[in-house]
């Protein structure tokens, strides 16, 4: 049966599939990131993004087509992460925009809806790149536009409209340079060409299901939750054996029955060579003396759940505390600047707010926050004005489309692609000065620092003329891979040493989580050698994966 009109219910659907194609492939997208760093979180952000919306979209009964443009595009809009993430958004935005009024799409319909798509994302992107996203929707765009007949049937112009963004999506290496010396496609293009996938599969009868998980609102849950809960058995046990001989049916249940008689929460899994045990226990040393009897163990990890749960306790009653006063700063009168900072460590987030800033939003590179994030923080801030710091170039879209949708407080994003150019904003903030004056400073003084983060490969690859190995260290600069080794120290002197110029002033370290603070000061020292005419400055930043984040002034 030819289909030549969707309708809001089939709209839904597929809308849905798209979704649910996305989630399931988000692993894939992620490593197709250009670097080969081990935060690769392309289709992570584009998931949360359109999930975000898809809870909105399943929660409806019975949709009409307004409301559920308005799902779709509201949801989309406050739950986008990364530049991915905005700009799938934007086409979400867009397309809404092209349908929201009529009750069937037809072909040109569809047609004029992918062209208000892209139209609208364009928009949103101040420097527009070829080889993204962006082309990729812009070529099913133009596709839909060259077959848009009154009376065609979808079917053929949607599979046409798909290919097509398959082949402009194959061409995207040649369009950018460094995908194709990395040797791969876009990941948001192909993050996109996975929402279009599943989207056209539901159309073509593909059932889907989307459950969307009830969530309790805060207080009810603190409602439901005893304060107090008695743990039976605590400690959680965990290790592997590594059999001296294969365990028998036999001795796997005797072994069973003898857990069960010292704890709860069993799993015991054995094959051949190994079995996993996981079991709560009041003594785990029973548990480990028993298994000894059956060969070597390793992996070993015991924790104490009675501990965690007094702690879980504590941070209960401190973030009870902390939303009381929030509650209480914004009865009082508004002052004139406030600051909101995203920041990628403990050690960070302590210097952000030494400088003063206000609120922090953990996140950056490893975990990119929302658009919903940005707006979350911007209602805690008691400030006529508001300025926020990114701190990289993957959540500035975020921020600008937080910007655009806050209304009460005049929002003031400083694009600040890193930790130290977020930190040098924060200190040339003058009192003395209009915000709009101290806008300019911060934006001229961010372009005089230089930034180097230093990591390691999760992939083999080729790109910046260097030939990357699959955990290798890399020292990465503001535009490109600096060096690459096997020496963790080599490699971030190295990195230094391209930064570095007789300009130079000043280098701040910040050493990551895992870094201690005797190899953070060796490297000091070092480096105070080698550059003896700047200043060196030392700080524990405490963030995750990046050993090192450097600054140059």
């Amino acid at each position: 049966m030819e289909i030549k009109t969707i309708n809001a219910a089939l709209c839904a659907k597929m809308f849905l599939g798209g979704a649910k194609n996305l989630e399931a492939n988000k692993e894939w997208i992620n490593e197709l990131n250009v670097f080969p760093v081990p935060d690769g979180d392309t289709g992570t952000n584009m998931t949360l993004t359109i999930t975000s919306a898809a809870k909105e979209v399943a929660s409806l009964e019975n949709p009409e087509m307004e409301p559920l443009c308005k799902a779709i595009s509201s949801g989309s809009l406050r739950g986008a992460r990364g530049n991915s993430g905005v700009i799938l958004s934007q086409l979400l935005r867009g397309f809404t925009k092209g349908i929201k009024k009529h009750d069937e799409i037809d072909a040109p319909l569809l047609a004029e809806a992918f062209e208000k798509a892209v139209e609208t994302a364009y928009k949103a992107v101040m420097k527009p790149k070829e080889g993204t996203i962006l082309t990729v929707a812009r070529g099913m765009a133009e596709k839909a536009s060259e077959l848009a007949t009154e009376g065609m049937e979808l079917e053929e112009m949607m599979e046409a409209i798909v290919a097509e963004g398959d082949a402009v999506l194959a061409r995207t290496p040649e369009m950018l340079p460094v995908l194709k010396e990395a040797g791969v496609v876009d990941s948001g293009g192909q993050g996109l060409m996975q929402v279009m996938k599943g989207a056209l599969d539901v159309f073509k009868g593909k059932e889907i299901e989307y459950t969307v998980e009830e969530q309790k609102s805060a207080k009810a849950a603190a409602e439901a939750q005893p304060e107090e809960k008695e743990i039976k058995f605590g400690y959680c046990t965990e290790f592997i054996i590594m059999l001296d001989k294969p365990m028998s049916p036999e001795t796997e249940h005797e072994f069973k029955e003898f857990l069960m008689s010292i704890g709860d929460s069993i799993v015991l899994v054995a094959d051949e060579d190994i079995v996993k045990v996981h079991v709560h226990t009041n003594d785990p040393g029973k548990a480990i003396s028993r298994a000894l009897t059956y060969g070597a163990l390793t992996r070993m990890k015991i924790d104490n759940m009675r501990e965690e749960h007094q702690e879980k306790l504590i941070k209960d009653a401190e973030k009870l505390a902390a939303q009381q006063a929030e509650e209480e700063k914004k009865k009082e009168p508004k002052k004139e600047c406030g600051f909101i900072s995203v920041s990628i460590g403990e050690g960070i987030g302590e210097i952000f707010k030494g400088l003063g800033v206000d609120c922090l939003i953990e996140g950056g590179q490893t975990m990119n926050p929302s658009t919903e994030d940005m707006l979350s923080a911007i209602d805690k801030v008691n400030a006529e004005n508001v300025f926020i710091f990114p701190n990289n170039k993957n959540v500035i879209l975020a921020a600008n489309q937080a910007k655009v949708l806050t209304k009460d407080k005049k929002i003031f994003v400083i694009p600040t692609k890193t930790v130290p150019q977020g930190i040098t904003a924060v200190i040339n903030y003058n009192p003395d000065r209009t915000p709009e004056e101290n806008e300019a400073s911060m934006m001229e003084e961010i372009q005089h620092v230089k930034t180097g983060e230093v990591t390691y490969a999760v992939r083999d690859t080729h790109i910046d003329d260097k030939e990357i190995h699959e955990g290798d260290f890399m020292g990465i600069g503001d535009h490109s891979i600096l060096s690459v080794g096997k020496n963790l120290s080599d490699v971030t002197k190295d990195m230094l040493a391209a930064m570095a110029d007789d300009d130079s002033e000043l280098i701040s370290i910040y050493y990551g989580a895992d870094i201690d603070e005797e190899t953070a000061n060796a490297l000091g020292n070092e480096i105070m050698e080698l550059y003896s005419g700047c200043d060196v400055e030392i700080y524990s930043g405490g963030q995750p994966i990046y050993y090192y984040v450097i600054s140059v002034e």
